[in-house]
């Protein structure tokens, strides 16, 4: 099994971990089974330059899980071979967001006990995306990926270069991209996609006859943040308000001491801008939904509770349809349903 462990000098990931996963991988390939018999801590920490108390720090862990067991005088054993059989799906999110969640937990729920899915986020950033995908490369049977990253000066990208690149070396019978499509990769792959700003487009354009009342409509969009937004969901806005004759403004964030205007229609994105807003309007004497609006991007649980027209993706439809297409072992570019959804305070 020695030759099976694959440590990496040059990965931020440390090596105790590393050699947890290595183990787990080969477990789960089936290279390794139960009652195989695994290095030693003297052997393994010599093979490597390690510590013992290293290799021991894992050990201990793979013991705790009751991955392997120490059978006095004789050595170490694999002691259960849980994930063998199961597909492995390596689920990489830009960040761990209420709405990534909801896409990974149907995902989850729709493969059931079919997969074992390790779950990462890298934050949007370029470097900790590589690492990844180079740390984990031909180490699992599929890859869903959502492609999303941030600039230098904290502004949107969908796809680096380098990103590009590293996607593009993973087979295509192996590959599934999710949430957003304006990365340039051809070719024949699973894909369940937003297209951000014909989406906004045509939700708002459904609501037409609602929002028509509205004089204005202000968008507050975050041009830079640590998890910037898509640029399309700007355009999409920007274009509605061109094509229906609408006065627009468009904000970077809502604030405690910004001056309310009646008959305006107010579109947030952020979490803390639709908070900021929402304690202004209950300190003022306008009335939500009636001589001024509210709509959020995205739904949650919590904006059904208070009423908040959305317009948004069904994530959970999201990750069932990218999750039955591996069950059914078909490939197809699937554009999420996105909607409209109707409620008090617009």
């Amino acid at each position: 099994m020695i030759d099976q462990i694959r440590l990496d000098v040059n990965s931020r990931v440390p090596k105790y971990i590393q050699i947890i996963d290595s183990i787990m991988h080969n477990i789960s390939n089936g290279n390794t089974r139960i009652g195989d018999k695994i290095p030693s801590i003297n052997r393994l920490s010599e093979e490597f330059y390690l510590s013992r108390d290293t290799v021991e720090r894992a050990y201990n862990v793979l013991k705790k899980r009751k991955v392997i067991v120490s059978i006095h005088g004789k050595g170490t054993y694999v002691a259960k071979t849980h994930t063998v059989s199961k597909l492995n799906v390596l689920f990489l999110v830009n960040k761990f967001s209420t709405y990534k969640m909801q896409i990974y937990n149907s995902f989850l729920k729709e493969l059931g006990d079919n997969a074992h899915i390790d779950l990462h986020s890298y934050h949007c950033d370029e470097a900790l995306f590589l690492e990844l995908i180079n740390k984990y490369k031909s180490e699992y049977d599929y890859y869903v990926i959502m492609p999303h990253f941030r600039s230098e000066n904290l502004s949107h990208m969908n796809l680096t270069e380098k990103a590009r690149l590293a996607i593009s070396k993973i087979p295509q019978d192996n590959l599934v991209l999710l949430d957003n499509n304006q990365h340039e990769l051809n070719g024949d792959f699973i894909e369940v996609y937003q297209d951000f700003e014909k989406d906004i487009y045509a939700s708002l354009e459904s609501a037409l006859c609602k929002i028509s009342k509205y004089k204005k409509l202000v968008l507050f969009y975050p041009k830079t943040a640590f998890y910037p937004y898509p640029a399309g969901i700007l355009k999409g806005f920007m274009k509605f308000c061109g094509c229906n004759g609408f006065d627009f403004e468009v904000r970077n964030e809502a604030s405690d001491d910004m001056v309310l205007e009646e008959g305006s229609l107010y579109i947030t994105i952020e979490e803390s801008d639709l908070v900021t807003l929402v304690k202004q309007i209950r300190g003022s004497d306008y009335q939500m939904g009636q001589n001024i609006g509210v709509i959020s991007y995205n739904d949650t649980s919590l904006k059904q509770l208070l009423g908040i027209t959305v317009v948004s993706a069904d994530f959970d439809a999201m990750g069932k349809e990218a999750a039955s297409m591996i069950f059914n072992k078909t490939k197809k570019k699937i554009r999420a349903p996105f909607n409209y959804i109707d409620r008090e305070s617009a």
